[in-house]
């Protein structure tokens, strides 16, 4: 039985905006697709040009070099549309299909593959909601948040783009349906996730808390259950169940730890593909051109690890060994011409890229294709990745260079929040104001809500602003009331 585009996706419901008037309002005279209209959105907010102050990795900022979360977030895009492009020519070629649902199910999943615009939206939306400062802002936010619904990055970009965005009223961007699926990285609320218990003490003051005792589940924030009930209404019962379970715990694990949820949708697993070969193979890149990764660090780290080189050894390079080909690269990377490190960096996405493949998501039982597949990375090539990543965490974002600035980032944001909660009527800026004592008015009882908002006024700062901020209220010789912050 053949089957069609919209009857294999659905795709009429994927389209779907929650603010319906949206659609309704449309020109007669728009030509653009659904997926083109939130990619316009989304690169013309505010919440999009901030990122290019928010850096990628703390501590690189002294180089005009280091990437920024927006500079980040549009190789992620390039990246990302490169799966999908990859994708639909792998389908079509049998040589090509490695896993028995590529081989029995190819023409179906070319028409689940998402749409270029769709696909660089999601990419360039994924970091909209990282506070100041990293995960040092990050994790200050959900300390000054624990007692009212916590704080998390991506549970914050789902809340900029369905709520606080002022391309509508109530509504954010008011993006598709499908492009909320798709940043939907962990399917349940904080409430659902969070385990008190895993929580280390709060220092006194709180700003010394250490941070990794802090971290918050990976989670969507409560405020946002609404949006996310509608996001899943295309889901029956069964596959909502399944798709918003929790992975086991482990019998010898008698930690306590936060749940984590098990499943996401295919076009979030692009992403999330997309992302991993950024963080890993781009920050490698700069790494290495800013001297905080030498040769030494390389050849020790991969000693005896040489054999996961054997995830190149095919195409091109086919015969060679996996110490060949481990020379290889190490000679290109550490090059002292940069544009032999710049395309070895490149042949390693190209190569990780290639070597994508879909395969059932776990959900066994799913009808809705955008839960039943996702797409996955090789694993000899998975492996390798994953080493280089942890080199760039060991050396980079472990470094006391970057842990120092993070420390400060998280000291900076929990003041500011501990100043403006101790009386946002006199200290607020002139819209979030508003929005608080409206608050009061119509929810007096709600402190949830009222912290949400200053919450959500600090998480939007960039790291420059954060700090003028800070300095403004805090230092004696900064600020004037001519001042534009």
């Amino acid at each position: 039985m053949s089957t069609t585009k919209d009857s294999f996706n659905n795709s009429a419901v994927w389209e779907q905006r929650f603010n319906t008037q949206d659609s309704a309002n449309r020109s007669e005279r728009e030509v653009r697709t659904p997926w083109e209209r939130d990619y316009a959105r989304l690169i013309h907010s505010s919440a999009f040009r901030r990122m290019q102050s928010k850096t990628q990795v703390l501590g690189l900022g002294e180089s005009d070099f280091y990437r920024t979360r927006l500079t980040h977030s549009l190789e992620v895009a390039q990246i990302g549309v490169g799966i999908v492009r990859w994708l639909e020519q792998k389908l079509e070629r049998k040589e090509f299909l490695v896993s028995e649902v590529e081989q029995h199910h190819s023409s179906q999943l070319k028409q689940l593959l998402p749409d270029y615009e769709l696909m660089n939206a999601i990419c360039l939306a994924h970091d909209l909601g990282h506070p100041p400062f990293g995960h040092g802002g990050e994790v200050a936010l959900n300390i000054c948040m624990r007692d009212y619904g916590g704080f998390e990055g991506n549970g914050q970009s789902l809340r900029i783009l369905s709520r606080l965005d002022k391309y509508t009223k109530a509504n954010g961007m008011n993006p598709t349906r499908r492009l909320l699926l798709g940043i939907l990285k962990y399917p349940l609320p904080y409430s659902e996730l969070c385990v008190p218990e895993a929580y280390g003490p709060l220092a006194t003051p709180v700003w010394l808390s250490k941070a990794k005792e802090q971290l918050p589940p990976k989670c969507y924030l409560d405020s946002e259950k609404e949006i996310v009930d509608w996001i899943l209404e295309p889901l029956t019962a069964v596959e909502k169940e399944a798709f918003t379970a929790t992975k086991a715990r482990s019998d010898t694990d008698s930690t306590p730890k936060h749940r984590k949820t098990r499943f996401k949708s295919f076009d979030t697993s692009i992403m999330e593909l997309a992302d991993d070969i950024s963080y890993g193979l781009h920050d490698l890149e700069d790494a290495i051109s800013l001297g905080l990764i030498s040769q030494q660090h390389w050849q020790q780290h991969f000693k005896t690890h040489l054999h996961l080189f054997e995830a190149l050894c095919s195409g091109s390079n086919q015969g060679k060994s996996p110490q060949q080909m481990a020379k290889e690269v190490e000679t290109q990377l550490f090059s002292e011409q940069s544009y032999e490190r710049k395309r070895q960096i490149g042949r390693l996405v190209h190569h990780c890229i290639t070597s994508i493949f879909i395969d059932s998501s776990g959900i066994e039982h799913a009808t809705q294709p955008l839960i039943r597949y996702n797409a996955y990375l090789g694993a000899e090539q998975s492996d390798l990745l994953a080493h280089i990543t942890t080199l760039v965490f060991d050396k980079v974002i472990r470094s006391a260079n970057v842990q120092q600035l993070e420390f400060k980032g998280q000291k900076i944001v929990i003041e500011i929040f501990q100043t403006l909660k101790a009386d946002p009527l006199r200290l607020l800026p002139d819209g979030t104001r508003e929005r608080y004592r409206q608050a009061l008015t119509q929810h007096p009882q709600d402190t949830a809500l009222h912290m949400r908002i200053i919450c959500d006024f600090v998480a939007g700062m960039t790291d420059e602003y954060a700090a003028r901020f800070y300095e403004r209220i805090y230092h004696p010789h900064e600020g004037s009331v001519f001042d534009r912050m």
